[in-house]
């Protein structure tokens, strides 16, 4: 939503205000500080404030350590990336240099929640307003970890966020139900030992920029490229995610290049229109991503099962929801993917952009050979043929059996009635668990695998006969 007119905060209060009420709240106890920072101005707005705050005090009695944390999703704008990167090296180098008590580090998701490996490896499909999965994986789940951790060192932490009044009406609501009478504190809405301070929370957008241009970035920053990036995306801030209600990162905001939650990526698309033309395949794989909601091109991309494999029928017996993303589709978006970073290294900044990481390649095979049975092991061939680069990889983790034996299998399935699939799957299954002193559960596998609706293919052509409703897979 657009903000509402507001006075000016700074104009009637002055800075000196707000920065002493940083300092009250600082020296009221000893729970250390946690300082969402994602690079946008709301949050810059607030690091600096406390940054200055903290500095006008005495060394002695800057006794409690502040945390900067800056979610990287893996999939944020790469020109957003390099701003944040450059900006925590630079907070930790001046913290040192001025003997302030500040600690800048990234929080990132855990390598089975990244986007690629939930989109290409499982097969999730691209997050829609109705299944929005990402938000949660990939950064509230992380900075919530960080935030228990020092929860569970210290006892109690303070986060300390840009969040201010009039951006939108769940969050004025949100700052007034949890506001603890007489402080400046709100309890944390789902975090035990958490309690949430805002010093900027009276500021309207200009007070935030007014402030950003006037006075000088304490850790050598240039806020004035930070205007520059902003005018350039005509876009608006991506906060640090630490629950449900924290605004997401549609909207023309900064945030991940990949989100398809809105129909257009004006931000990214503004971006291209000034100057960063090299973007342009980034945004044209987004869009395929996003074309993917339409209940026409989702029937021809998706599995009738979903990933523990029962159909999701209706009371009519059609379909309901459609599982993920066919293994076909999952590898036609690598080569994809793969060939818009080859795209970006010889046109972008630089030649050594990574949108996809070893780490998430290796996972994604593993589950692409565990879970769906590619004994061809089509990903480091994949690899190879975009990148010229060889996935080094574990040759003895799963079966060396080949897509000829695979064909074979499904030949001799075919004669017998059998769906070829299930047999292969049962055959992973032995597999995995060959030569094991204990073959613990595995009875509850083959149950398991037995246990799946397998339909012929006349069968899974009928249950997309109508268009289906988006749900989890």
């Amino acid at each position: 939503m657009d903000e509402k007119p507001m006075r000016s905060a700074l104009q009637e209060k002055g800075i000196q205000s707000f920065r002493n009420n940083v300092q009250v709240v600082y020296l009221a106890d000893n729970r250390p500080w946690v300082v969402g920072y994602s690079g946008g101005k709301d949050s810059t707005a607030t690091l600096q404030l406390v940054w200055e705050a903290l500095a006008d005090l005495p060394p002695r009695k800057r006794r409690k350590t502040v945390y900067v944390i800056s979610s990287d999703t893996f999939v944020e704008t790469p020109i957003i990336v390099g701003h944040i990167e450059e900006n925590l090296v630079k907070i930790n180098e001046a913290a040192r240099k001025q003997g302030l008590p500040f600690e800048a580090s990234k929080v990132v998701p855990e390598l089975r929640n990244t986007f690629w490996v939930s989109l290409l490896g499982k097969g999730y499909p691209a997050p829609s307003t109705k299944f929005r999965w990402c938000t949660d994986r990939m950064k509230i789940q992380p900075a919530n970890k960080f935030i228990l951790d020092r929860v569970a060192e210290f006892g109690e932490v303070i986060m300390v966020l840009g969040a201010r009044r009039g951006e939108s009406s769940t969050r004025d609501q949100v700052l007034k139900n949890y506001q603890i009478r007489g402080s400046h504190l709100r309890r944390h809405r789902s975090l035990p030992g958490a309690f949430v301070f805002s010093p900027i929370e009276e500021f309207s957008t200009d007070d935030v920029w007014s402030y950003l241009l006037q006075v000088k970035s304490p850790w050598g920053a240039n806020n004035d490229r930070l205007v520059g990036m902003y005018r350039s995306a005509q876009s608006g801030e991506c906060p640090l995610v630490v629950d449900t209600s924290t605004p997401s990162c549609g909207n023309s905001r900064f945030g991940c290049w990949v989100c398809t939650v809105v129909v257009q990526d004006h931000s990214m698309e503004s971006m291209i229109d000034n100057g960063e033309e090299w973007m342009q395949p980034l945004l044209d794989f987004r869009n395929e991503l996003a074309s993917h909601h339409d209940p026409r091109i989702k029937r021809q991309l998706r599995s009738y099962k979903r990933r523990d494999g029962k159909v999701s029928r209706k009371s009519d017996g059609t379909l309901k929801s459609p599982g993920p993303y066919e293994l076909k589709v999952r590898q036609d978006l690598l080569r994809k993917l793969l060939q818009v970073q080859q795209a970006i290294r010889l046109d972008g900044p630089d030649p050594n952009a990574n949108l996809i990481s070893r780490e998430e390649l290796q996972e994604i095979r593993r589950i692409w050979r565990t879970e769906e049975q590619d004994w061809e092991d089509s990903l480091p061939r994949i690899c190879i043929e975009v990148t010229g680069e060889e996935l080094s990889c574990v040759r003895d983790d799963v079966t060396n059996f080949t897509i000829r034996d695979q064909e074979l299998l499904f030949e001799i399935a075919q004669r017998h009635g059998v769906h070829g699939q299930l047999v292969a799957k049962l055959v992973d299954v032995e597999r995995e668990l060959h030569g094991m002193s204990r073959r613990a559960g595995i009875y509850e596998r083959i149950g398991s695998v037995l246990g799946e609706d397998w339909l012929d293919d006349e069968e899974a052509r009928k249950l997309f006969a109508m268009d289906e409703e988006e749900a989890e897979v």
